[in-house]
């Protein structure tokens, strides 16, 4: 499948898509192209066969500064059809990554708002330049928020912290919210791209199915009961240990190598 897109860049290249947000002089604001667009590169990740890893990154000085305002009101009384349409292409995109085997992880080099605050939240690993910074922003408009914040920021921050910064538009550092859970980690600006590639090659080179068995184990744990969680563990586990590379994990153990996943 090769689709062509105005919005994003999208490659796969050594087992690792990347997508990239790419309206820098927009600021890289989501309108309904981008968002249709991220769900088709979100199927292209799905249909690609051995897919390891995913980036998530963009073009300019702002990460992505939320939906894009302008369209919105030049919708006029069209903007509910608007919004419903780009926010059902959007949320299709970050169930289809959620729901990858492969890691996602997103790269923010600079202010990440509503939309742009989403997907940082959504991925299974963010990273942000030290210069970043985050608000949820959607209140500012008259808006309540979507793609997928009010699923992950409680789960990721707490309901009270979620709630602040949903009511409040409270700006974050880069370091705060890294503190505060929503980013991983806060690293000078220099050096988010040798960071963030660093860790492309340890999942690049990882297993894979074991990889998409923690995000499976992880986006339901909250809606089992413990009992229900640890049958899915048990099931999940010995699943891993059968696949080829649960054996070469197993072997590499015992033989004191290093284990060459090949990501089945």
């Amino acid at each position: 499948m090769t689709q062509s897109y105005t919005t994003i860049k999208f490659t796969i290249i050594e087992s690792v898509a990347t997508i990239t947000l790419s309206r820098p002089d927009a600021a890289n604001a989501m309108n309904p192209v981008m968002a249709r667009e991220l769900n088709l590169a979100a199927i292209e990740c799905e249909e690609h066969q051995g897919l390891r890893a995913v980036l998530i990154n963009a073009e300019g000085k702002l990460f992505c500064a939320g939906g894009d305002i302008s369209e919105f009101a030049a919708a006029g009384k069209q903007v509910g059809a608007l919004i419903r349409e780009m926010a059902g292409d959007l949320h299709l995109a970050i169930s289809r990554l959620t729901r990858l085997k492969a890691p996602v992880i997103a790269a923010i080099q600079g202010t990440a708002a509503g939309a742009g605050f989403s997907l940082a939240i959504a991925a299974d690993i963010s990273i942000a330049a030290d210069t970043a910074k985050f608000t949820m922003a959607y209140t500012n408009g008259g808006l309540s928020p979507d793609g997928s914040s009010t699923y992950f920021l409680p789960r990721r921050i707490g309901d009270r912290r979620a709630r602040e910064l949903m009511l409040t538009n409270r700006i974050l550092t880069a370091q705060e919210a890294a503190d505060w859970g929503v980013i991983n980690q806060a690293v000078p600006a220099e050096t988010l791209d040798q960071t963030v590639q660093q860790l492309l090659k340890t999942f690049r080179h990882g297993p894979t199915l074991a990889f998409g068995a923690v995000k499976a184990l992880l986006n339901d744990s909250f809606n089992n009961g413990l009992e229900t969680q640890m049958e899915l563990e048990t099931r999940a586990i010995a699943d891993c240990a059968m696949t080829p590379d649960g054996q070469e994990g197993l072997h590499a153990f015992l033989e004191k190598r290093q284990a060459n996943f090949i990501g089945r």
